[in-house]
């Protein structure tokens, strides 16, 4: 089951209440990765968000249920993530917060070479 577009726009339109930033998404693998000021941040797949499990979150989301965003038996490099509830404004606001400082922004692909 992939997730559906008005899914998506909710997880976004809950990011952006949640923090005031730049809200994008973008369709990945079939699924869709939600960037805030062009970072990475949360995975949505299956009507799911996810968010990795860096050291930055773990008290945040210590209760949080985990699960795989891919399947490890399709996906054998697939990692555990926590599951957001994005619904949970103020948690989703600090999530993000604590998130958009400690990840990168992505380095620019080098174009191929011929």
């Amino acid at each position: 089951m992939a997730t559906s577009p008005e899914y998506i726009e909710f997880v976004c339109d809950s990011v952006r209440t949640a923090f005031s930033g730049d809200v994008r998404h973008k369709k990945m693998f079939g699924e869709y990765m939600v960037y805030v000021n062009d970072k990475p941040l949360v995975l949505v797949c299956d009507d799911t968000a996810f968010v990795k499990m860096l050291p930055c979150l773990a008290d945040l989301m210590a209760d949080a249920p985990q699960s795989y965003p891919y399947s490890p038996e399709k996906y054998p490099g697939a990692k555990l993530h926590y599951i957001l509830d994005v619904e949970d404004r103020e948690l989703t606001g600090q999530v993000i917060r604590a998130l958009e400082e400690v990840v990168p922004v992505p380095r620019p692909k080098k174009p191929k070479r011929q």
